[in-house]
């Protein structure tokens, strides 16, 4: 009975998407064509309102009853038996409803039209004409994707005879980085879906201005916090889970994130520009686009069945046609609109190269080579293939094409919170430039003196990051803190994030030591700083899984010996092995060990990497996160406080 009211709530939303639409599209018609109608339309917004609101609610039925379904490991649901087992831990009952393909996208689904009842909710400074076909373009997005799980992929499918039990969830989920990861990562989708829909919106209701982008921004704002949290925490669950050591392998899944991350990232400069000086109003509504467009590839490309990758799910060639038609239906639709309608769009505010405006114009171009040599080098591969050539782009085609393009953006984004707003003068911008070449300088010479031989990029990079930091906090001198905005805050700490990140991505290339060795007991092996030592390898038991672990014991020097337990694990159901690294995480690093395979003659692999200052890759990403929430407070802070005092104004008048 569970699963059978999961899918009428599943298709009592997919009706009430439709008749959102419909409303929608008759509401926008008749204020488009005849203002008389304005009583008609207020009673079609009274209605779009509540439909959104309720289908959302739908859907998160929809999607709890599937998480009870896995909870109760009901082997009659089809994907609870080709995705659970009655002897897995409970987190990996309830995370693992989202673990497979219908369950992930049953998840989208949800956040998607709770976003829309969200902004039916809470929507209340656009005109009308825009709103209703914002929740109308909410809708059709919607609707899309129910037809695909109702029609395509229905998580909510019987088998008959249930089975005994469950195959089990793929062990290289089994981690609680499922229960954070793929919620985080959608939400940050959704988020991008929203600020789709009032450019489309804005588009028909032709309203490209501050008005519509200021009700945008928070949205997009709140998609590249969740798109940097999601990033960052599957960076770090990849490099601890997979055992290879790196922390980003330009994996074309990996990609798929990235993509619509850096899309968001030029969107959102822009739609800052838009909402407080008027300015790049055709290119705030083209990113938009973009940025949508990015994560429908991203979901096409993991769910297409194209690719091979541990990220990707596998699945039939269909579910991919569904989705790249969804993916042509929306995207080639949108940019008809914008085609038809950017002649309406009327020029905002102009400004001189040299302002603070100028920068983030060539933020968001840099941004977007980077973005057009990600998208290259992971479709390349797939349209050979399609000509029966084999080939694959790796990371040294992404470090060589994207990096020297990043540091620029770097070096733009130290300049940009140093100019002023509409114009400004390069000479005075070159004096308070002053102190971060200063740390440029010092940071190259240092590393050069003490670091022996770097390669360019690395070397760049760090010094770079010095220049940053400095930069960054650029807005706070001579001023009172106590007064500095929240958002400005947000904008400091997302830049110094940055920052920091590069300055841990550079060290990790830089200075990483590794060392691939077949030990003996009672052998000391030198990684780095340290000397390791296999003390001897035990089996253990887990929940759902046996293993053999290695005792090790690392030295540095004088200090403390640091006890590591690496494993390899095996898992009956699916039947795998799996490697789990141990790491210790120093003031200054991390060590990381691998335990390999037996030779047969009393000695094992051990693979050890020491990593110096790599765990800054992930404090800067947190600190990013941390800015980006700091700045949407402020934000939303600021214009409660605008619109309190117009209601307050209106109401003396």
């Amino acid at each position: 009975m569970t699963a059978d009211a999961g899918l009428a709530a599943l298709w009592f939303a997919a009706t009430l998407a439709a008749m959102q639409l419909a409303l929608a599209a008759l509401g926008v018609r008749r204020l488009l064509a005849a203002q008389e109608a304005r009583g008609l339309t207020a009673d079609l917004l009274g209605a779009v309102r509540p439909i959104a609101i309720v289908q959302g609610a739908l859907a998160a039925v929809a999607m709890a009853l599937l998480i009870a379904v896995f909870v109760r490991s009901d082997m009659s649901v089809l994907l609870v038996a080709e995705n659970s087992h009655s002897e897995k831990p409970l987190l990996y009952k309830f995370a693992g409803a989202w673990g497979n393909h219908e369950g992930s996208m049953l998840l989208w689904v949800t956040i998607l039209g709770l976003a829309g009842g969200a902004v039916a909710i809470f929507e209340r400074t656009l005109p009308r004409v825009t709103l209703i076909a914002t929740l109308g373009a909410q809708a059709a997005i919607a609707l899309g994707f129910y037809a695909f799980l109702l029609f395509v992929s229905n998580p909510f499918a019987r088998i008959d005879p249930a089975p005994l039990d469950g195959q089990g969830l793929n062990p290289l989920l089994q981690d609680p980085g499922l229960a954070f990861h793929p919620p985080t990562l959608y939400i940050g989708y959704v988020g991008i879906s929203v600020a789709f829909s009032f450019a489309v919106g804005a588009l028909i209701a032709r309203d490209v201005g501050p008005a519509f982008a200021r009700a945008m921004r928070p949205w997009v704002l709140g998609a590249w916090i969740f798109l940097t949290l999601g990033i960052t925490a599957g960076s770090y669950w990849a490099y601890y889970e997979l055992g290879w050591g790196g922390w980003w392998f330009w994996d074309p899944v990996e990609n798929a994130s990235l993509m619509p991350w850096l899309a968001a990232t030029a969107l959102l400069h822009s739609v800052t520009v838009l909402a407080t000086r008027d300015g790049l109003r055709a290119w705030t509504v083209m990113l938009a686009v973009v940025a949508f467009s990015m994560s429908m590839i991203g979901t096409f490309l993991v769910r297409s069945g194209i690719l091979t990758s541990v990220h990707a799910f596998a699945v039939d060639p269909s579910r991919g046609t569904f989705i790249l038609a969804l993916l042509v239906l929306y995207i080639g639709g949108a940019l008809a609109l914008f085609a038809a309608r950017i002649g309406t769009v009327r020029a905002g505010n102009t400004f001189d190269p040299v302002s603070r405006e100028g920068a983030l114009v060539a933020n968001n171009l840099l941004l977007s080579v980077i973005l057009g040599v990600v998208l290259i080098g992971t479709l390349y591969p797939i349209v050979a293939a399609g000509f029966g050539v084999q080939l694959s782009v790796g990371p040294p085609f992404f470090d060589k094409a994207a990096g020297p393009v990043a540091l620029l953006l770097v070096v733009a984004m130290a300049a940009g919170p140093l100019l002023r707003w509409r114009r400004d003068d390069a000479r005075v911008l070159v004096v308070r430039m002053a102190p971060p070449i200063a740390a440029f300088c010092v940071a190259l010479v240092a590393v050069l003196l003490l670091g022996g031989g770097v390669a360019l990029l690395p070397l760049l990079g760090i010094a770079l990051a010095a220049a940053l930091a400095v930069a960054s906090v650029a807005p706070l001198w001579h001023r009172n803190l106590l007064r500095v905005p929240l958002f400005t805050w947000g904008m400091v700490i997302a830049h110094l994030g940055i920052a920091v990140s590069l300055a841990g991505m550079a060290s990790e290339s830089a200075f990483t030591r590794a060392t691939l060795v077949a030990a003996r007991v009672g052998e000391p092996q030198r990684v780095g700083p340290y000397t390791v030592t296999l003390d001897g390898i035990a089996p253990t038991i887990g929940p759902n899984w046996s293993a053999l672990e290695a005792h090790l014991s690392a030295r540095r020097g004088s200090d403390t010996v640091i006890q590591l337990r690496p494993q390899s694990r095996f898992f009956t159901s699916p039947a795998t092995v799996t490697s789990e690294s141990a790491i210790a995480t120093v003031l200054d690093g991390q060590l990381y060990t691998v335990l390999g395979q037996a030779d047969g003659q009393g000695r094992v692999q051990l693979r050890l990497w020491w990593k110096p200052f790599v765990t800054l890759i992930w404090l800067g990403g947190a600190l990013v996160a941390i800015g980006g929430a700091l700045s949407l407070i402020g934000r939303l802070r600021r214009e409660r406080r605008a619109r309190r005092r117009t209601g307050e104004e209106e109401a003396w008048a």
